[in-house]
């Protein structure tokens, strides 16, 4: 790496940390009860975004002068436990390069849309601080170097998910909604936690420069073969299809709607949803050693896009139709990257993320354009698809038109099969639990946490699909 390289490590550094900076000051501000106002606040949000898009166009600019494929900010251990050493390593190649515009430049959009939008809530500040919070957290992913970075920025996006989603937190369904997305998020985040674990014991480092033998993406041979790359590729598959809302665990998705518009269109239109797919492009060189993964992530792609067009098309709002649309496009996304067509996919994410995010922004006016338009057309307008609905038999178009209103049976499905079993287990072991302290201490024997398992699972079992 030349001087000029050198000279931008501390560069890339800082775009990752003004938005962590901001979001600490603005919320220590809150906490302290500070008189700061809504004026002040969004203009520390579109300062500090418009000073991070501008360091990451001045990072491009000097890989294209240089003609270098990438910047390493290497900031140093952080510490270490038994031989095993925590790298802060940040990473700009031409990957994680377009991602870090989108997200600089999407949510500094985002933010100045907020600022009418969100006008007089009571959470407006906490409005934006987890909005520059998510933002710190989508650069730590696309932006990390080793695994152990990526799976820190992973885990502050799904909870900033998560509080966004029950943001409107004094009514009840946003609240049980945000947690069933974010027992999703961390069901799934099983599964790049464990492949970090895999990775460091097979390839000997979290760096990806070293996992990945020194290759600069889209390039790079991963060291393991065999049974080991399958393990970790179908882990790493396992992780994106919870964080991009892919078949089966699409349930969550529909329930994201309940925040607020701006938060729904730079999570589940533009960045967060595309999070697993930079995940599964990141690692392709360990996903290319695995035909078997490779078909499987074909077969969940090819379900979640059919799925998300099926149940796209009978929803009655707006959020909730771009919501199945975004999930049927990053399922075509999904394919791509199995079928080995990296630079396709990473086009289609930019292109998909700015259309879906304009489409989600003006989501409360669509009504009204598409009642113009109609009426500029002397008549009502075609539904897309239309012409395939022609080729089937009536009773099979009333089954898809039943099965695309449940939504596939998916939640049903993981209810009698996965979540009712485990909650009916925390029923028992916690009930055995308090037995046992009642024997040694006494006290009262009453199991709370029993009492209300019991009513969550009368309550789903009697056909909430909210």
């Amino acid at each position: 790496m030349n001087a000029t390289m050198h000279a931008l490590a501390p560069v890339a550094g800082l775009v990752f940390l003004l938005p962590f900076v901001a979001f600490a000051a603005l919320g220590l501000a809150l906490l302290l009860r500070l008189p700061v106002g809504e004026r002040f606040i969004a203009h520390v949000t579109s300062a500090t975004m418009g000073s991070a898009l501008l360091l990451v166009l001045a990072c491009g600019a000097g890989m294209l002068a240089t003609g270098e494929d990438q910047i390493v900010a290497d900031f140093g251990g952080w510490f270490i436990v038994d031989g095993y050493e925590f790298e802060f390593v940040l990473l700009v190649d031409r990957l994680s390069l377009p991602f870090m515009l989108l997200t600089t430049t999407l949510t500094g959009l985002i933010g100045r849309f907020s600022r009418s939008y969100m006008h007089r809530d009571p959470g407006y500040g906490r409005f934006f601080v987890l909005l520059l919070l998510f933002a710190a957290g989508m650069l730590l992913i696309v932006m990390a170097g080793t695994i152990d970075l990526m799976f820190a920025g992973w885990e502050i996006v799904g909870l900033t998910s998560a509080l966004l989603i029950g943001f409107f937190h004094t009514r009840r369904e946003p609240v049980l909604n945000a947690l069933r997305a974010f027992a999703t998020y961390r069901v799934c985040d099983i599964g790049l936690l464990v492949g970090a674990v895999l990775i460091h014991h097979y390839a000997h480092s979290s760096e990806f420069d070293v996992a990945f033998d020194h290759g600069h993406w889209p390039g790079g041979l991963s060291h393991l073969e065999g049974g080991q790359a399958t393990l970790v590729a179908l882990l790493m598959v396992f992780a994106a299809m919870g964080k991009s809302a892919q078949v089966p665990l699409s349930g969550w998705l529909p329930r994201a709607m309940e925040g607020p518009t701006p938060s729904s269109a730079i999570f589940y239109g533009a960045l967060s949803i595309h999070a697993g797919a930079y995940l599964l492009l990141r690692m392709s060189p360990i996903l290319e050693r695995s035909p078997l993964a490779c078909v499987v992530l074909v077969i969940i792609g090819l379900a979640s896009a059919i799925h998300g067009t099926m149940a796209g098309r009978v929803q009655s709002d707006a959020k909730n139709s771009l919501a199945y649309a975004s999930m049927a496009q990053v399922g075509i996304i999904m394919v791509e990257i199995a079928l080995g067509l990296r630079m396709l996919a990473l086009l289609h994410i930019v292109g998909h993320a700015s259309v879906r995010t304009l489409q989600f922004l003006r989501a409360p006016s669509m009504l009204h354009d598409y009642h113009r338009v109609e009426s500029a057309a002397g008549g009502e307008l075609g539904s897309t698809g239309a012409q395939y609905e022609v080729l089937l038999p009536v009773p099979v178009r009333r089954w898809l038109y039943r099965l695309a209103l449940e939504r596939g049976y998916h939640d049903e499905i993981l209810w009698r099969f996965v979540v009712g079993p485990l909650l009916r287990l925390a029923a028992v072991l916690d009930a055995g639990e308090r037995r046992f302290a009642t024997l040694i201490g006494g006290g009262d024997g009453s199991a709370p946490v029993e009492r209300s398992i019991r009513a969550e699972t009368a309550r789903a079992s009697g056909g909430d699909r909210t």
